[in-house]
C-alpha cells in the first residue's frame, strides 16, 4: 500500500500544482474522484490492466465512459496515467491531492473510529478540541468500531492518537512482555 502511495506522490503533487496555477482545485478534486471511482470496480481495473488490449484501445474506452465529466486538463492525465501504465494509482492520488488541499486550506480530513455513536452534542465538542490539538480546521469521518471496546481511535494523516481501551490493553500487553 505505501509502494502505491509513493509512486502516486509525484503525480498527485503535478496535479496540485497544476491546480492551484489554474485556480482550480475543485474540479480537479472532482475529476480524480471520479476517476477514482470509476477505478474502484474490479472488473474495470481488470478490463484497462489486461496486457492483451491496447493503451489507444484502454483510453479510448475509459475517455467514452468520461465523456462530460472531465475537462480538458483532467483527460491529459488520464491519458498520460494510461501510456505510463499507473492506472491503479488513481485512488491513492485522488487521497493525496485531497490530503495536500486540505493541508493548503489550513483542514485536515480525519478519521474518528469510536467504540459508540457520538451524540451530536459530543461530536462537536470532540471535533472543537481536536481542531485545538491539532491547530488546524478538521474535517471529520467518524466510524462505530465495536472492537475498540471503549474511547476513540484518530488518524489525522500520519498522526495517530489512540485513546481506545484496546490500545491501551495492547500497550499493556508490551509492557508486561
Amino acid at each position: 500500500m505505501s509502494e502505491l502511495a509513493t509512486m502516486a506522490r509525484p503525480y498527485a503533487a503535478a496535479a496540485f500544482k497544476r491546480a492551484k496555477e489554474t485556480q482550480s482545485t475543485d474540479k480537479w478534486s472532482q475529476g480524480l474522484a471520479f476517476m477514482s471511482a470509476l477505478l474502484s470496480d474490479k472488473n474495470m481495473l481488470t478490463l484497462v490492466g489486461n496486457p492483451k488490449i491496447s493503451k489507444d484501445k484502454v483510453c479510448g474506452f475509459l475517455l467514452e465512459l468520461c465523456e462530460g465529466k472531465l475537462d480538458a486538463e483532467s483527460i491529459n492525465f488520464l491519458k498520460l496515467l494510461v501510456q505510463n501504465n499507473r492506472l491503479i494509482l488513481l485512488p491513492s492520488i485522488a487521497n493525496l491531492f485531497e490530503a495536500y488541499k486540505s493541508e493548503d486550506e489550513g483542514s485536515v480530513n480525519v478519521e474518528v473510529f469510536t467504540a459508540f455513536a457520538f451524540t451530536k452534542e459530543a461530536e462537536k465538542t470532540f471535533a472543537t478540541q481536536l481542531e485545538k490539538t491539532l491547530s488546524k480546521k478538521v474535517r471529520m469521518n467518524v466510524t462505530v468500531d465495536k472492537s475498540l471496546i471503549g474511547g476513540v481511535l484518530v488518524r489525522a494523516g500520519d498522526r495517530v492518537i489512540d485513546q481506545s481501551v484496546r490500545g491501551q490493553l495492547q500497550h499493556m500487553q508490551k509492557a508486561l512482555h
